[in-house]
């Protein structure tokens, strides 16, 4: 049975694969002006490192019928764990529980995989709502930076 995520609205929130004919509407998410000094400003950048750098798989996020978000994951290779990268929830969408159910729904989804042990990402210090938001789930600080993120670990469920 597939676990079910929603927002605030009520509204099911979905991860989807990246095709013709969502790409255009994910590739314009924008996070708040705030947010843009820890997110890209348009989650299109994203799109093309995942197309580009092949080493990550973005994904669609979805609540009712419209693309609200864009997340994306990879696996590492040398130590086998697997990342979540690149969550950007809309600007219009914030405040809903949206990114609260994306990241619930990529939690789940990488748990899932049979080789999943640990699922890793990174936040920046001042970041303060999503350090919580991560923490709340079990992501904690492995004491590990990228560039200027702290690194935080949750083993698969």
């Amino acid at each position: 049975m597939t676990q079910q995520f929603t927002d605030r609205r009520g509204r099911a929130v979905v991860l989807e694969e990246i095709t013709d004919d969502n790409w255009r509407d994910v590739a314009d998410v924008a996070p708040a002006d705030g947010q843009r000094r820890f997110v890209a400003a348009l989650a299109a950048r994203y799109l093309l490192l995942s197309q580009r750098g092949g080493v990550w798989t973005s994904l669609g996020v979805r609540a009712g019928e419209a693309v609200v978000g864009h997340v994306m994951w990879a696996h590492d290779d040398e130590d086998g764990t697997h990342w979540i990268g690149g969550m950007v929830v809309d600007a219009a969408e914030q405040g809903t529980g949206v990114g609260r159910a994306a990241l619930g729904a990529v939690v789940a989804r990488l748990s899932a995989l049979p080789e999943c042990r640990e699922i890793r990402l990174s936040c920046h210090p001042d970041n303060a709502s999503a350090a919580a938001l991560y923490a709340s789930f079990g992501f904690r600080p492995t004491g590990d930076h990228e560039d200027d993120e702290t690194v935080m670990a949750l083993p698969a469920v």
